[in-house]
This record gives structure tokens, sequence and C-alpha cells, in this order.
């Protein structure tokens, strides 16, 4: 049995190995879990609270649905309440389709310019589960890498994640490309300065890029 020593501590007695997903029970039988499953190690526990997702290395993810956005404000107080009572580091994915895509503005301005957090639109739970599976690699490329050594090209980017670029204002699919070409992941991404960007994208997409990233 592996000991406890091996794994990182995300929150309280939530603890992830590497290469796994814990999932909130309410998840199970979604269409996110069932396309998880076989991609990553997924485990459901109750208890999670807010969050409906826990990766390995305190970060977690709450996942906004069509059905949440189109029912009210309790996903908003569920985000506030997770920002003023956590210190993991917290990425909003949220659904944004034709019937939600109304609503999709209040949650940026929620989500990014008052809470500070990361906002990445999808357009079903399959791309959901796309973005979580790339998250995991991430984190499993960045445990094993050693710092002396030239990082390697990043692999072909998931289609899900470059999806969510595009969705940025000013990017489009080229734009999105280069942008992954240049950073590879999604934490360097939401880590970049705005210079940085702008090495990339040109100042003025830069900024638009940079304000929607971060508060």
């Amino acid at each position: 049995m592996t000991t406890k020593a091996n794994f990182p501590v995300t929150a309280g007695s939530i603890v992830v190995p590497y290469g796994h997903v814990i999932g909130n029970e309410k998840w199970r039988g979604s269409e996110v879990a069932q396309r998880l499953q076989g991609k990553v190690r997924l485990i459901f526990e109750d208890g999670l609270g807010l969050v409906d997702f826990h990766l390995s290395n305190r970060t977690c993810i709450l996942l906004i649905s069509e059905a949440d956005l189109v029912a009210g404000d309790e996903f908003k107080r569920r985000l506030v309440r997770f920002r003023n009572a956590s210190s993991l580091r917290g990425i909003v994915i949220v659904e944004k389709t034709q019937i939600s895509d109304q609503y999709y503005s209040g949650v940026q301005k929620l989500v990014v310019l008052e809470l500070g957090m990361v906002l990445l639109p999808v357009a079903n739970q399959g791309e959901a589960s796309q973005l979580i599976v790339q998250l995991v690699r991430e984190q499993s490329r960045d445990r094993g890498a050693n710092p002396f050594l030239r990082r390697q090209r990043a692999p072909p980017a998931e289609p899900a994640l470059l999806q969510a670029l595009q969705r940025v204002p000013g990017v489009g699919k080229t734009k999105a490309l280069l942008l992954l070409q240049r950073f590879g992941s999604i934490h360097r991404l939401c880590n970049a300065s705005v210079t940085e960007l702008e090495q990339v994208v040109g100042q003025t997409v830069a900024q638009q890029i940079y304000t929607f990233l971060h508060s």
C-alpha cells in the first residue's frame, strides 16, 4: 500500500495521488465523469463541499454547468464562499452554450474581475473533461521535470484547450496555437505577464487576455 507521505495534500483531510482526480459524488454517472474514466484515475468521495474535482497540486475545479447558470444565483454564492474560505487554487470551468450564453458575461465579471480566479469556458461536459485531463497531465509532467534541462517541445494541444482559448476576446485559432506553443500549458499561460503575452500576440490582445484571466 502506498504511504500517505507520497501523496500531496490538497486541503484538510483530502489527499490526491499524482495522476488521480477526486470527484464530488454528485458527478457520478455524469457525462464529464464518464469521459474521464480510462484517461485519469477518478475516485468519488462524499463531503467535498464546494469543490467538484480535486487535483494533486492544490488545484481544484469548480464546474458550473448549463443547468447551474439557468437555475439562478446559487453557483455565484458557492464561488464566493470558496474564494473566501479556501487557500486552494481554484479553476472555474463553465458551460457556455447557446442557452447559457446570456449569463456568461456576468459569470466572467464575477470570477475574473471580482474573485480573481481563472475562468475557462467550454461548450459541453466533454470539453470540460478534456481540460481536466490536460491539467492532470501537466501536473505529472511538471512533477517529473528536471529544471536543469531545456524544456521539451509541448505535445499537441488538446482540442478543448484550443477551443477554450479561442473564446478569450481577441484570440482566434492562430493566436491560440501560438500561445500554446509559447507557454505549453494552462498553468504557464495563466501565470504569464502582460509583457510575455505581448511577445506572442501584441500589446492590445495581450492586455485583453491578461484582463480576462486575472483580476
